[in-house]
C-alpha cells in the first residue's frame, strides 16, 4: 500500500485526519499528557457545593477551572452521575455543554465500559457520543467486534478498549492464555491489527502493570493508550512513562481523579502530575 499525503499508518491501515489528533494537538499545547477524572461522588463533595441547585456540575466547573491549564483531557465516569438518576444524567450533560463551550480544546473521555448486542451498541453510541458529545468512551471487547462495530465506526470518535486494567483482580482473566497467549495481549493484537479500520482505536493498560504496559506498547505500535492506576491507586509515573510513550513521546494519557479533584488544592496537583510525567518523556 501506497501512504498518500496527509494520511497517517496505525497497525494494518491508513486513515486520514482523526479524532485522536484533538489529543495530540491538545497535548502538545498544554505540554500535558495529563487526564483530570471528574468522578465528583456525591457525599465527598465539599458542603459549599452541596448546597447548590446543581451540586456536581458546580463542583465540575470550579475542577475544570483550576485544572484546565494543566490538561489534556477530561473523563467523568458514568457511575458517579448516574446513581444519581435523572439529576445526575442532567449535570453530566450539562458539564460537557460546559466543556464543549469553554474549553474545545481539551480531549473528552465516558468513563462507562460499554459494549452490548448490536442494537444496544447503537443505543449507547448514541446517548454518550452524539446526545452528551464525548469525543471517546471505555469500551469493554467480551462480546466481540460485532458488538463495538456501532462505536468504531464512528470515526470522528474513539473507542477506548479495555486490555490490561489496574485493578488487583484484573489477572483473574486477563492473565488467562490461549494457544501460548495472555487475554490481553490478544485483545492488543487484535485490536491493534483487525479492528482498528478507522484509526479510531486505544487501549486501557493499566500503570500498575508496567511490564505490560511496555509489552502492549510494542504490539501496537503508535496507538494511543489509556492509562488509570496513578495516584490513589499506587501507579508509578516514572515506570508508567516509561513503558508507554510512543516515538513521539506522546501515545499515553495519564488519568488521575481523586488524588486531584479532591485534594486541597486541585491546580496544584495537576500541575505536579503534568511536571512530573514531563520529567520522564
Amino acid at each position: 500500500m501506497t501512504q498518500t499525503p496527509g494520511t497517517k499508518r496505525t497497525g494494518n491501515f491508513f486513515y486520514t485526519k482523526m479524532i485522536i489528533d484533538k489529543y495530540n494537538q491538545r497535548a502538545d499545547a498544554a505540554s500535558s499528557l495529563v487526564c483530570v477524572g471528574l468522578d465528583p461522588d456525591f457525599d465527598k463533595l465539599p458542603e459549599r457545593f452541596k448546597q447548590m441547585e446543581y451540586p456536581q456540575f458546580a463542583f465540575n466547573k470550579w475542577i475544570i477551572e483550576q485544572t484546565a491549564e494543566f490538561a489534556a483531557a477530561f473523563k467523568p465516569n458514568s457511575a458517579a452521575y448516574e446513581v444519581r438518576g435523572a439529576a445526575g444524567w442532567q449535570e453530566l450533560k450539562m458539564t460537557m455543554d460546559y466543556l464543549r463551550q469553554n474549553h474545545s480544546s481539551v480531549f473528552t473521555i465516558c468513563d462507562a465500559k460499554r459494549g452490548d448486542i448490536g442494537y444496544t451498541s447503537e443505543l449507547y453510541a448514541k446517548a454518550i457520543l452524539d446526545v452528551l458529545g464525548f469525543d471517546a468512551l471505555t469500551l469493554q471487547p467480551y462480546l466481540g467486534e460485532d458488538a463495538l462495530r456501532p462505536f468504531l465506526d464512528r470515526a470522528d470518535k474513539a473507542g477506548i478498549i479495555l486490555c490490561r486494567t489496574s485493578n488487583p483482580g484484573a489477572g483473574e482473566f486477563q492473565d488467562l492464555e490461549c494457544g501460548g497467549k495472555k487475554i490481553w495481549q490478544i485483545v492488543a493484537e487484535t485490536v491493534s491489527q483487525k479492528w482498528d479500520r478507522n484509526g479510531n482505536c486505544m487501549l486501557v493498560v493499566g500503570a500498575t502493570y508496567p511490564a505490560e504496559l511496555a509489552a502492549v506498547r510494542k504490539i501496537v505500535g503508535e496507538m494511543t493508550l489509556l492509562v488509570p492506576g496513578i495516584g490513589t491507586q499506587g501507579g508509578s509515573v516514572a515506570e508508567a512513562v516509561a513503558a508507554g510513550l510512543n516515538s513521539e513521546k506522546k501515545g499515553i494519557i495519564i488519568n488521575s481523579s481523586k488524588a486531584i479533584i479532591f485534594s486541597e488544592n486541585p491546580a496544584a496537583e495537576a500541575k505536579k502530575l503534568r511536571d512530573e510525567i514531563n520529567q520522564y518523556r
